[in-house]
């Protein structure tokens, strides 16, 4: 996404935002140890990718590999490593989950139905996702309110009863022109899909370029009500 990195008005919310997720960031590494940070290589993770980076902020780094990514998104993982010396922390799906679940449905049964696709995500996400926040305090998501209807209102810390922790968001009330901004400003990798229509990435066969005035969502599940497309890893069980 281009932006204006002369326009003084965004380069002001940017800095003061900046400041403001510095803090929290800080706070959360003091308070909620053992922090982690769910990385799932959009461009709003990287932003908080870079600040924990920068600050050398005690919050663990993960990322979870559903097996069925991008090749551009694997791509990052490796400029991510050269360029933040950082190396990700990645969690798979466990094989007789996956293996069960393809037997019976098909490698891409998920196009079936809702449920079918919801139990794809939580073979390849949910499930992993709980194993990567065992034993810790708080987690971080790249979240923001406006990205879809089912995050409206979204807080910037909430209480995840499910996996028994604190949540943050710490991107929640940035827009999609501040995060483009940050990035811009201070060079910071992103996932060239994003060059190519793609606001928003996830697995390869579940995500498509979106065409100018569509949400930034709609290519995520696009067969979908977009009401109901999240992929389980933020949505209240209970």
């Amino acid at each position: 996404m281009s932006v204006q990195l002369d326009d003084a008005a965004l380069i002001n919310s940017v800095a003061t935002k900046t400041a403001e997720t510095r803090r929290l960031l800080a706070r959360i590494a003091a308070e909620f140890a053992p922090a982690t940070f769910a990385n799932s290589l959009g461009a709003e993770d990287m932003v908080l990718t870079d600040l924990i980076v920068r600050e050398a902020l005690d919050i663990e780094i993960f990322s979870l590999d559903t097996g069925r990514l991008p090749a551009e998104t694997y791509d990052l993982m490796g400029r991510i490593k050269r360029h933040y010396g950082l190396t990700l922390q990645f969690y798979y799906p466990r094989h007789n989950l996956l293996e069960a679940y393809t037997r019976e449905h098909g490698i891409n049964g998920f196009y079936e139905s809702v449920d079918l696709r919801k139990a794809c995500c939580h073979v390849r996400k949910v499930e992993p996702l709980q194993r990567a926040l065992a034993g810790k305090q708080a987690w971080i998501t790249g979240l923001r309110a406006e990205q879809a209807a089912t995050r409206s209102g979204l807080p910037v810390r909430e209480r995840d009863a499910d996996n028994g922790l604190e949540k943050f968001n710490p991107l929640a009330d940035w827009t999609e022109q501040e995060v483009w901004g940050y990035i811009h400003a201070n060079d910071v990798p992103y996932n060239k899909l994003h060059d190519q229509g793609y606001p928003s990435i996830g697995c390869a066969p579940c995500t498509r370029a979106v065409a100018a005035g569509e949400h930034v969502r709609a290519g995520r599940w696009w067969w979908e009500d977009p009401t109901s497309k999240e992929c389980g890893l933020h949505v209240k069980r209970a």
